[in-house]
């Protein structure tokens, strides 16, 4: 399935949902380690307190939200055709990266200014957040499994507003065979072993 005549971008929509998920980990964990040295007015204790209990609310948040939207939109997905064109993975995670650098700045400037007030917990929210991403793609990755496919998107669906594979934009997906692509279900990077 590749380039061709009538044939649409495709990207995997486990691994567009997981391309946030490192970034705001990482962002999340570097803004609570500086926050740790910040001495806000609420003090360390009481900001790893409520910084722990937003990660938890952040993970179970991002985790769920939207779940019946993915169903919805998987349900009646039709087979990719044989001029679609399979995205690679690394394509796809620079790609969302790039469109989203601005706001993944913004989330982790605003992380390290809430530690002025609570220290830690903004970091902490931010990295539930990523978390919560990495468990919706695991899930994603269920989902797949169970039905023996893989679920793509349509790229040019995700090239306007936050680029959501379950947006408002999107209108279905397309499946392939659970072997296609570079991307295991879930949307983890598959062995160079499974490839040959």
């Amino acid at each position: 399935m590749r380039a061709g005549s009538g044939g649409q971008g495709l990207a995997r929509v486990a691994v567009v949902v997981r391309a946030g998920a490192a970034p705001l980990w990482w962002l999340g964990v570097f803004a609570a380690g500086i926050g740790a040295l910040v001495p806000g007015p609420a003090g360390r204790r009481i900001g790893v307190t409520a910084g722990a209990a937003l990660f938890l609310v952040a993970l179970a948040v991002v985790a769920y939200v939207r779940r019946g939207r993915y169903r919805e939109l998987a349900r009646p997905a039709v087979r990719a055709g044989r001029h679609d064109v399979l995205q690679d993975r690394a394509v796809s995670m620079r790609t969302w990266r790039r469109r989203h650098r601005w706001w993944l700045l913004l989330a982790f400037l605003a992380a390290l200014g809430s530690a002025f007030a609570v220290p830690v917990a903004g970091g902490l929210l931010l990295a539930g957040c990523g978390v919560g991403l990495w468990l919706k793609a695991s899930w994603i990755g269920r989902l797949e499994q169970a039905g023996g496919i893989l679920l793509w998107v349509r790229v040019d669906w995700l090239s306007g507003g936050a680029g959501s594979p379950a947006g408002k934009t999107v209108k279905g997906y397309r499946t392939t065979g659970i072997a296609a692509g570079d991307a295991t279900p879930g949307g983890a990077r598959r062995r160079a072993s499974a490839l040959t």
